[in-house]
Parts: C-alpha cells; structure tokens; sequence
C-alpha cells in the first residue's frame, strides 16, 4: 500500500523539522500512540494500539531514521508486531520545503502488514492506513500552528508546541 501527499504548515522549515525528531510530538500526533521513546542511535521504539476492522491490537516496535537531509529530509521507517493479530512494517520519506506562508512537508507512505490484519482484506487495511496518515498529520500540523480560529479571530490560539517552545505564556 502506498500514499503521498502534502501540507502546507503556518511555521518555519527548522521548527517543523524540530518537531518531526521530537518523540513528544509524534507521540501526541500518532492516534493510539501510548509511547515513544528516543534511544541512543537517535530512533525511537513505540507502543501503538489500534482497532483496523474487527482486529484490535497493541503493537510494539522500533522506528529509525536514515537518509537523513538536516532540516529538509528524511526517511523514517518502522515495523511493529502486534502478537496474534499479526505485523505492520512501512516507511515514509518526508520532505520539507520552504513555501509563502510556511513550510510544505510532503510525504510518500509505504505499509504493509501480516497475520490476521492481512487476512481481513486490502481494501480495509489501505483505507485504514489512509485514515492514519490523514490523521497524524492533521494532529501534526494543529500542534504546530494550533487548532483552528475560533469565532473571535484576534484571538487565535498557539499549538502547544509554539507556547512551549516560546510563545505568549499568558494564554
């Protein structure tokens, strides 16, 4: 299964990049994501728990990063085993390029999965594995720029990451 795409992300190239090596960050943006943690060779290992169809499961892995670009690109890979219901493994290659408003991050999503979760059908897992996509990156780019105006647009709210990392802290 294989899914690209882009966003356009209100905040500059070396923050975005900071917040996609930041294990806080992917934790919060990955649905079901329950734990990330960096190690010493600069990856992570991750605990994620998911519902794909009727099969529920808690995966747990290893993600590295290689092909490494500071502040432009890179390719994060990863594969989970999620006992009975079976095995996910894939990779993204995220770009990040400099844009009017902001930064584009574009990605290519390759996944593929084993045991019980490949036996409930392609069709399912690929539309399930768009949804996740769709949603990390949603999740990713309101921690960065913060949720949508509300009804009072001289107030709008910093994502948790720019008040963290330096914003207004009167909010």
């Amino acid at each position: 299964m294989e899914l690209t795409g882009s966003r356009i992300i209100n905040a500059p190239r070396a923050e975005v990049w900071e917040a996609l090596n930041d294990p806080e960050v992917l934790k919060a943006c990955i649905p079901g994501c329950s734990e990330m943690i960096r190690e010493e060779d600069g990856g992570f290992t991750a605990v994620v728990t998911q519902k794909v169809g009727p099969v529920k499961a808690t995966f747990k892995g290893a993600v590295t990063l290689s092909d490494i670009v500071e502040a432009q690109s890179y390719t994060i890979s990863g594969e989970g085993k999620g006992g009975a219901a079976g095995f996910a493994k894939g990779g993204a290659r995220v770009r990040l390029v400099d844009v009017e408003g902001g930064t584009e991050l574009s990605y290519e999503v390759e996944a593929r999965v084993g045991g019980k979760l490949a036996q409930i059908g392609s069709r399912l897992v690929d539309g399930f594995a768009k949804k996740m996509a769709d949603k990390f990156f949603a999740n990713f780019q309101t921690a960065l720029e913060g949720p949508e105006e509300s009804s009072a647009p001289e107030e709008k709210k910093k994502g948790w990451l720019k008040r963290l990392v330096g914003g207004d802290h009167n909010d």
